[in-house]
């Protein structure tokens, strides 16, 4: 393993300031929004552009992070995945995933998560991901569920938006079933 941030389609990196309009852009799909979190009313770029420079300024690791998932093949910005909600003393931890329109059906999210489970499993020693998911979000449904991911439960009618309430489903993948379904990297 020469790097274990890139794999062979993305490469996870550290956010930087002129990412804003990636960011932008991933908010910019009511849909898409409500299928990860809840619809905000539009933000301005300079509001983009401060928050992005926030997060670039601040020191790698801890608990939570937002790294760019930037696409190999022309190192533009395919979206971003966060890890956050770590319990070290439990071993777990929760990501998520977001994939522009543009750069999706390509595997970029199901390699990017696989990067950082890698990381969090080798690395920081943590032993279950936790994930939750909209039930009506078929996809994502299908990216963790290829993963290895196995449902835990159902909570119903958890969360309201577009009118109504709908269920959030619990996944969660342990390092051994992980580990089974993808070799361990190499330490040299």
């Amino acid at each position: 393993m020469n790097d274990m941030w890139t794999g062979e389609k993305v490469r996870l990196r550290g956010v930087e300031p002129d990412d804003w309009e990636g960011f932008r852009d991933l908010a910019g799909h009511t849909l898409d929004v409500r299928n990860a979190d809840l619809v905000e009313p539009p933000r301005s770029a300079e509001s983009f552009r401060t928050w992005t420079a926030e997060r670039a300024g601040r020191p790698p690791g801890g608990d939570a992070f937002r790294l760019v998932v930037e696409a190999l093949s022309d190192r533009a910005f395919a979206g971003a995945v966060t890890v956050g909600e770590t319990d070290s003393r439990a071993g777990r931890f929760r990501t998520g995933i977001e994939i522009g329109r543009e750069h999706r059906r390509r595997g970029y999210a199901a390699e990017a998560t696989e990067l950082v489970l890698t990381y969090m499993f080798a690395e920081q020693r943590h032993n279950k991901c936790e994930v939750e998911v909209h039930a009506f979000n078929d996809g994502s449904l299908a990216l963790y569920r290829g993963l290895g991911f196995v449902e835990e439960g159902r909570l119903r009618q958890h969360e309201f938006f577009a009118g109504g309430y709908h269920d959030v489903v619990l996944l969660g993948i342990t390092a051994a079933e992980f580990w089974a379904a993808h070799p361990r990297p190499s330490v040299r």
